[in-house]
């Protein structure tokens, strides 16, 4: 197995997630009695605001087992997650966070049921409350609810960043996926069986989430994005609804004026004015949806890559701080 760690604030957790890793890096068995063996953890740093850079640097010395993968800049979890799955070269991939609420513990249970389901990707399920809070756990269930029923992509719900993963799944989808592109969603355009496994989610060691209420929504929206063509059909939808509603008025204010003779009365303004705005309001929604998805069709036409690998900063130029001594020859002389 590769364990892939997108790293963004592990300064003070990433120790205890790799302590907590070292039993499984000899042959241990499943729940089910499965041998299996952690070959490599893939701490993938993502340019945090914290320490993380020296601790990663620190348990690559001290583990043969640990590999740092340096990022040229922040991409996100999910490029992060990405970058590692395309490092990696188990046969399983499993994807944790670094924040200590995902039990390494659990990976047998994982790989138990995927050989038992024959599945290429387990998401783990959680028996408990995530530790979020009660505002962003109900946010994240009612978004993951609405996609799966708008948009008919019934595997949302089960989404997770504890996931098993076919090696060669987990690969490829690294190799193709655009910079737009969901994660999971782009599993799932080529995974086969889709399951889940129930894990128990522990409290966060002590750190702020990385994820504030403007990511959040990117997050949500990218997820909208990759889920195909389904939003521009709810464009037309929209538009639909909207021609009929039109129409209804038209022939209710016809009716009303030859019927009813209440032409009089008909003053019209403030119905104007609602149509208006809804009508505008449909409208600019409607371009703004599309505009999306051309924008994200433009990303991928200029090649935008999801994530970019580079060597340890510490060990190239960037890493060659010290000044000149004044007092040494001029080579060049």
């Amino acid at each position: 197995m590769s364990i892939v760690v997108p790293v963004y604030q592990g300064e003070r957790t990433l120790r205890t997630l790799i302590e907590e890793i070292l039993p499984l890096t000899s042959v241990t068995h499943s729940p089910g009695g499965r041998p299996l063996i952690v070959e490599e953890v893939l701490l993938v740093f993502d340019h945090g605001p914290d320490g993380s850079a020296d601790v990663i640097r620190g348990l690559v010395a001290e583990h043969t087992f640990v590999r740092g993968v340096w990022l040229s800049r922040n991409f996100g979890q999910h490029p992060a997650t990405l970058a590692g799955m395309a490092s990696s070269g188990g046969e399983w991939i499993v994807t944790m966070d670094e924040d200590g609420q995902h039990d390494p513990a659990d990976i047998g249970g994982l790989l138990d049921t995927a050989l038992d389901q024959q599945s290429s990707v387990v998401y783990a399920k959680p028996t408990n409350a995530a530790p979020h809070g009660l505002l962003r756990n109900a946010a994240s269930r009612g978004s993951k609810w609405l996609i799966a029923k708008a948009m008919a992509a019934d595997n949302t719900v089960s989404y997770q960043s504890y996931r098993l993963v076919l090696g060669e799944v987990g690969r490829s989808v690294a190799a193709y996926a655009g910079s737009e592109a969901y994660l999971d969603v782009a599993l799932g355009w080529i995974a086969g069986e889709v399951t889940t496994s129930p894990v128990e989610l522990r409290e966060e060691q002590g750190r702020r989430s990385g994820y504030n209420l403007r990511t959040l929504l990117s997050h949500f929206w990218r997820m909208v994005l990759s889920s195909g063509t389904k939003g521009l059909r709810m464009v037309s939808i929209i538009g639909v609804a909207f021609a009929v509603l039109g129409l209804a008025l038209v022939l209710w204010v016809l009716a009303s004026y030859l019927l009813f003779d209440l032409g009089s009365e008909v003053r019209g303004w403030a119905s104007t004015m609602v149509i208006l705005l809804f009508g505008f309001g449909a409208t600019l929604f409607s371009l703004g949806v599309v505009a999306e998805y051309v924008g994200v069709n433009v990303k991928t036409a200029m090649g935008k890559p999801p994530y970019l690998i580079v060597a340890d900063p510490a060990d190239g130029p960037l890493g060659r701080t010290g000044k000149a001594n004044p007092t040494e020859p001029d080579p060049q002389a």
